[in-house]
């Protein structure tokens, strides 16, 4: 039987101490975050998660996670924003978003990164736009991680040419 091959995946991750230690753009999305965070409806979960992403026209995208009793017909903060773009700016590229997260029932103070289906939903708008979508993520204080692509979070995605 002949030996199988083998791949390696690695993944390049910028780390920041804090909001302040970004650029003054990097910092400028966050914060605008933040204020997206504010207006989550999470009576559920008490996770409160807020999105921004910045279009190539200079344009900024807020979005905020929505939750509903009817498990699972909520929506993800960043699908929220990224949906909204599509709709609304279908042909401006992506160029990043940023992501916060805090909770009411605890600390959060490590960086806490976009779930699967976020992800998947991210790639497919990295893919169409030939074009990487920078990533940063934090929870409501702390540490800032900043991603160059999402494939950095998604590796091997499913996209259309597997239809």
């Amino acid at each position: 039987m002949p030996k199988p091959k083998s791949i390696s995946i690695s993944s390049h991750f910028e780390v920041f101490e804090n909001i302040d230690s970004l650029s003054e753009a990097d910092k400028k999305l966050m914060l605008s975050a933040f204020e997206a965070r504010k207006n989550a409806y999470d009576p559920y979960s008490n996770f409160s998660v807020g999105a921004s992403i910045l279009l190539e026209n200079g344009e900024v995208i807020k979005g905020n996670n929505q939750e509903n009793a009817a498990y699972p017909s909520g929506l993800c903060a960043e699908r929220v924003a990224i949906f909204y773009a599509g709709a609304n700016f279908p042909n401006i590229n992506i160029l990043k978003i940023a992501v916060t997260a805090s909770s009411s029932n605890q600390i959060t103070n490590e960086p806490i990164p976009p779930c699967g289906a976020c992800r998947q939903s991210i790639s497919e708008y990295e893919i169409k736009q030939q074009q990487p979508i920078e990533v940063l993520f934090m929870g409501a204080e702390g540490k800032v991680v900043k991603s160059p692509s999402i494939s950095n979070l998604l590796p091997l995605a499913f996209d259309k040419s597997m239809l």
